[in-house]
């Protein structure tokens, strides 16, 4: 279910990346801006983050994502050249899947370290080892191994030792882990922040509950999403509990919308889905694709950040909101200065 059609290129200005949260520029997380696209209309609208108790109605339920984020990039050396080791998941104590990353000047900004050969010896700080075994997927540039790691602790213990949040090269500054984590998190695992949900507080979520909007969870541990142009996600462990199944399945008899905070609630939710309109409890690993061709079986609405040109998130997105208005939202965001990435703005896509 890979998207043959190509996927969504346009110019992002370094002007419109957001290059530190909100709460950095003197604002709260949920003050950010909100673009509403609806595809029944073919409508957009400019909002902010706050105004979604008002868009939203009684008896529809947001689906988000309680994974929490871990400390998944290491200080490394490799051939005798500084490194960065992004941990995109760890499949035991011993064995994970890594990208190699060369380490810049800056100690913050990487580029993808494609020339690796198998077998290269990745010295860790604090006397941890890891040596590349082979690629974690077929590829012509190999950016994912599987790695055998050596270490004197746990992975857990480790990686809050010595790790710390994975940034790209548009973060200026370190930041702590505490800013890459949700307010619905709670179970640590993702490489990388599901930062569709960042921008939700408790206040917001109050809010949204009098309206009679509500919440359920799933769970994806999101992998690196360094695998930008028209590379598709990779599988990550996910699970759809019974009684959030049950909820997806008695909102939509009623004619309630499902609103999926974030493209990782979009796949955990779709895997879980036996027909249109029908969940069951499901886990395990998922290796879903959702391309501009996917028809949502559960999912009516997403709600989610802004992505880069050419990078898989823009299919899931398309696959909500069509290509005419994919491309009219994108334009409507660049036209008005949205800010991008994790710490950006947001875009909530409407049946």
């Amino acid at each position: 279910m890979i998207a043959t059609e190509p996927i969504l290129n346009f110019t992002l200005p370094r002007t419109l990346e957001a290059t530190e949260p909100p709460e950095a520029r003197g604002k709260g997380r949920d003050d950010v801006r909100l673009l509403v696209s609806r595809r029944s209309s073919l409508t957009i609208e400019h909002h902010r983050f706050t105004d979604l108790p008002e868009l939203l109605r009684p008896g529809d339920l947001l689906i988000f994502n309680r994974s929490a984020t871990v400390n998944a990039a290491l200080e490394a050396n490799a051939l005798s050249q500084p490194a960065i080791l992004h941990v995109a998941r760890r499949l035991s104590d011993s064995e994970w899947i890594v990208e190699l990353r060369h380490a810049e000047p800056n100690g913050l900004s990487t580029t993808p370290w494609l020339d690796a050969p198998a077998r290269t010896k990745i010295a860790l700080r604090g006397g941890g080892q890891a040596m590349l075994l082979r690629p974690a997927v077929k590829a012509e540039a190999v950016r994912l191994w599987i790695a055998e790691v050596e270490l004197d602790e746990s992975a857990e213990e480790y990686l809050a030792r010595w790790g710390r949040p994975i940034v790209y090269g548009y973060i200026m500054k370190s930041r702590p882990l505490s800013d890459y984590q949700t307010i619905f998190a709670d179970l640590p695992g993702s490489a990388e922040m599901p930062s569709a949900a960042r921008p939700f507080t408790a206040e917001l979520v109050t809010r949204l509950l009098v309206r009679g909007v509500d919440f359920a969870p799933i769970l994806l541990h999101c992998g690196v999403s360094s695998l930008e142009a028209h590379e598709p996600p990779q599988p990550e462990p996910f699970e759809v509990p019974p009684d959030t199944a049950r909820r997806v399945n008695a909102a939509l008899r009623v004619g309630g919308r499902v609103i999926a905070v974030g493209t990782t609630s979009v796949r955990a939710l779709e895997s879980a889905a036996v027909g249109p309109g029908l969940a069951i409890p499901a886990s395990g690993v998922t290796d879903l694709v959702v391309g501009h061709n996917y028809t949502p079986r559960v999912t009516t609405g997403l709600l989610t950040g802004w992505h880069e040109p050419l990078a898989s998130h823009l299919a899931v997105v398309e696959a909500f909101a069509g290509r005419p208005l994919l491309e009219a939202s994108y334009g409507a965001a660049l036209e008005a200065g949205y800010l991008w990435h994790e710490f950006g703005d947001s875009h909530l896509i409407l049946p």
